[in-house]
């Protein structure tokens, strides 16, 4: 018999490991590529084929984009629109009632954003799409989960790409682990 899995979104899976691993949770996570999200027609059939063979009990993932088709696949997910969400959804809620035009950052999207942004946008041979992209932005947002000196460069550095401030909000994981109990019944995976 296989252990339980957790299919996760690559923005979320070492998280969710961490969490796992600090709760003495016995799963596995399967992570689903996070650049996926630039293409979130392709995350459902992703998830459902990297689902085949386990015993998937959740999905890691907030909506991100699917309109749905995660939830068509009838497995518990996390509650939210985006993995914002999940780390801080008051501190989300409340930003974008301050300042509707705001961009989030996670840690994951901070260290990775000139990969899974900058190049997959195509905003390093055309700089110009970046008012395109983001004309109705007017700050960055870390949500930093666990803030070091190198993701707070990070986070500047995505900040100054975007020629956007940044601000940072610390929220930590506990967000993330709240959801993770709620869809896990956390119970019978405790040792």
């Amino acid at each position: 018999m296989s252990r339980p899995a957790v299919v996760a979104c690559g923005a979320l899976a070492l998280d969710v490991r961490r969490i796992a691993r600090r709760r003495g949770w016995d799963l596995d996570v399967i992570p689903v590529p996070a650049l996926l999200h630039n293409h979130p027609e392709r995350i459902a059939p992703a998830v459902s084929e990297l689902s085949a063979g386990h015993d998937v009990v959740a999905l890691a993932y907030g909506d991100c984009g699917t309109y749905g088709a995660l939830d068509r696949l009838g497995l518990p997910r996390l509650a939210g629109e985006h993995c914002y969400d999940v780390f801080a959804r008051s501190e989300v809620q409340a930003a974008l009632q301050e300042e509707p035009g705001t961009y989030f950052l996670t840690d994951f999207l901070a260290r990775t954003f000139e990969h899974t942004v900058w190049r997959q946008l195509g905003l390093d041979r055309h700089l110009e799409l970046r008012e395109d992209y983001f004309r109705h932005y007017t700050r960055v947002m870390w949500l930093a989960q666990r803030p070091t000196a190198a993701t707070r460069r990070a986070a500047e550095r995505a900040a100054a790409r975007l020629a956007l401030p940044l601000v940072m909000r610390e929220v930590g994981d506990e967000g993330l682990e709240r959801e993770l109990e709620g869809v896990l019944g956390a119970g019978p995976l405790t040792p």
